[in-house]
């Protein structure tokens, strides 16, 4: 973090040599901030499953307030005082800790109550910015001017996040806010799609020599630009003064109109005025009522005309879809070598008639980027159909890359997938119906009992298998790169169905990886691709790992924390290695399972160590659970039955 640059307020000084010496501090990096907050400063955007509350401050990202990895970015944590009552948020500047009363990721300020509140003698403090590690951190310098009394209640402090990404842009250069801005950082600081990142210097650099940037919202988006979705569309209808006629929100703008029968300029108040009766109101009348007879001929031909202008409309956009989706598809598909052949093309009017025409009542699921609808198709075969409900590119490109990939593989623990319609701008997938769920609602169903420890060993087996197919059995390797519960289907039979391809990626059989922007979910990300951004086969078996701890504990990694606020993979780590795993273990485990849980533990601790190389192949896991499998299930009777079983309810239910 790097505090470069300070607005002004003028201050109050004790004599006329103060005021000159006030001019002067107002060329200086010094601040006297206001104490309002603009609404951009409420919109701080906080980040899930970290800590982002300090008293009465919010604790936006990049800051951070706690040691959990991507609870804040290097350089920009900060410390919250609980001895202190009510709790306080700490700034260090040099030797000096100072109370912040409010970060602002909007306009990148840092406003803070300064340790001693009276500046005097002939020393005034400059703060500037020094490079440490790759990133910035405040310290304060002094020089001698003419002395002066300033009081002031609290001071404001631009920040910046150190890095030399953006050198060679101009002064007022911009670069898109994606996950590729900056490039030099593992994990960029500028997620959101809607933003930009902006470089920066110090006030006696040029702009070749930056020391940084900062992140904006785009205009009409508001939220923290340094999170992913963190720059949210503004609805300028459900504002003041906006617009006084009729309003329709649109994404990063509006469209403002006058309400029908009126014109003007409907952007400020009485703008839209009535329209002027026509004076030959009379004489049209007239020609209406004599040609009302002539009214229902012209109402049926223009609802004809109406409708074959819609449908030949409907259908130019659907072939234009159809013909970009395609092109596009088959694109990637010859990059493969692979073909899908026609026959897993499926029609938007099939799709439309097996779900009623997407009903409501025919959803099974889905979340913030799209809905799994149930189908039963012409053929009678009972379907999944994913539908997004965002329509960007990176929604398009996940899509067909989904395609290409499940196009080509057969394997048994892999869902399977059965067509495609491109007639729409975000192509439809068609897939198996999987009717049991998937592992995280059996896992974590409220019922006393869950999935029996024999169920669960073989879960694992059948993911592991699913993983090393993919690694190490297709002609190009390729990485899932979102393993996690909610992915793993169940059928009726409780065999794996591994799915959700949207993010994997192929690894070129010459390469060990490949470097790309990070993506995954949080509690199951490996953390040295989230610190590097090289995605190797490692990940996946991290994320494997993770999977295993969840089956073994029946927690949630995602937002577990333990009594001292460690993630699960830290926290069963730690007690595996002091011999008190019972701790964590689900009771359920401990009760039906025996020597081999511990043996399972071992493994998936293999499996998450921090450093990749360290860590298993997952032909290495599959072959290891397979051996541990086999030898239970010998042991195991085949009437031996789950006496639990009634208090074990279904995830649907």
């Amino acid at each position: 973090m790097a505090i470069y640059h300070h607005q002004q307020q003028q201050p109050q000084c004790l004599s006329k040599a103060c005021a000159s010496a006030s001019l002067w501090l107002l060329q200086l990096l010094l601040v006297v901030a206001a104490g309002t907050q603009t609404q951009s400063q409420q919109m701080t955007g906080l980040l899930p499953n970290c800590t982002t509350l300090c008293g009465d401050v919010a604790v936006p990202y990049p800051f951070g307030i706690e040691p959990e990895a991507g609870c804040y970015l290097l350089g920009f944590n900060l410390t919250c005082d609980t001895a202190h009552t009510p709790p306080r948020l700490l700034l260090w500047l040099g030797h000096l800790r100072h109370a912040v009363t409010n970060i602002s990721p909007h306009d990148s300020t840092l406003r803070f109550r300064p340790k001693q509140i009276i500046l005097t003698s002939n020393k005034v403090p400059l703060i500037h910015g020094t490079k440490n590690n790759g990133t910035h951190h405040g310290h304060q310098q002094q020089r001698q001017r003419p002395g002066c009394h300033l009081f002031s209640d609290e001071l404001t402090l631009d920040w910046e996040v150190g890095s030399t990404a953006l050198r060679g842009l101009g002064p007022n250069g911009t670069r898109a806010g994606n996950a590729t801005c900056p490039h030099d950082l593992g994990s960029a600081a500028c997620h959101s799609t809607h933003s930009t990142c902006k470089p920066t210097a110090g006030s006696r650099h040029r702009y070749n020599r930056t020391t940084g940037y900062v992140c904006k919202c785009d205009p009409g988006y508001l939220g923290n630009p340094y999170l992913t979705d963190g720059c949210q569309d503004i609805d300028e209808c459900a504002l003041e003064d906006k617009c006084y006629g009729h309003c329709t929100n649109l994404p990063g703008t509006y469209l403002c109109q006058c309400p029908k029968g009126t014109t003007g300029y409907p952007y400020t108040p009485d703008g839209c005025t009535k329209t002027q009766d026509n004076p030959n109101t009379g004489l049209i009348i007239g020609i209406g009522v004599g040609s009302g007879a002539m009214l229902p001929f012209l109402i049926l031909g223009n609802t004809f005309v109406i409708r074959k202008i819609k449908s030949q409309r409907n259908k130019k956009v659907r072939q234009r879809f159809f013909k970009q989706n395609r092109g596009q598809l088959l694109q990637q598909l010859v990059c493969q070598k692979t073909d899908i052949a026609e026959r897993m093309i499926v029609t938007l009017e099939e799709l439309e008639k097996a779900t009623n025409n997407f009903d409501k009542a025919r959803e099974l699921g889905g979340g913030g980027h799209g809905t799994v609808y149930k189908g039963i198709l012409s053929s009678l075969h009972v379907v999944a159909i994913k539908k997004s409900k965002i329509v960007i590119q990176k929604e398009i490109n996940e899509f067909i890359n989904e395609v290409a990939i499940l196009s080509q593989i057969n394997h048994k623990n892999i869902v399977k997938l059965l067509g495609c319609c491109l007639e729409t701008e975000v192509p439809l997938l068609v897939y198996e119906f999987i009717s049991n769920g998937t592992l995280h609602n059996h896992l974590h169903a409220r019922a006393l009992v869950s999935l029996s420890w024999r169920d669960r060993l073989r879960i694992a087996v059948e993911i592991a298998r699913a993983l090393a197919y993919l690694h190490s059995h297709v002609s190009m390797p390729i990485i899932h790169r979102d393993v996690k519960s909610p992915n793993i289907l169940l059928d009726d039979s409780l065999t794996v169905k591994l799915s959700d391809f949207g993010a994997s990626r192929y690894v070129p059989v010459d390469e060990t990886g490949l470097d790309t922007t990070v993506q995954g979910t949080f509690g199951y990300l490996d953390p040295m691709y989230h610190s590097t951004g090289h995605l190797t086969e490692k990940s996946d078996v991290y994320s494997f790992g993770v999977t295993l701890i969840e089956l073994l504990t029946r927690k949630q990694p995602v937002s577990y924390r333990s009594p001292h606020g460690h993630g699960l993979v830290y926290h069963f780590v730690t007690l595996l290695s002091e011999g008190n795993l019972d701790q964590i273990l689900d009771s359920q485990v401990i009760k039906e399972g025996g020597g081999e849980v511990v043996d399972i533990a071992l493994l998936a601790a293999m499996c998450v160590k921090f450093v990749s190389t360290d860590r298993p192949t997952m032909r290495q896991v599959e072959m290891t659970l397979e051996s541990i499998h086999a030898a239970k299930e010998y042991t195991w009777s085949d009437d031996v039955t789950d006496e639990s079983d009634e208090y074990y309810m279904h995830p649907s239910e």
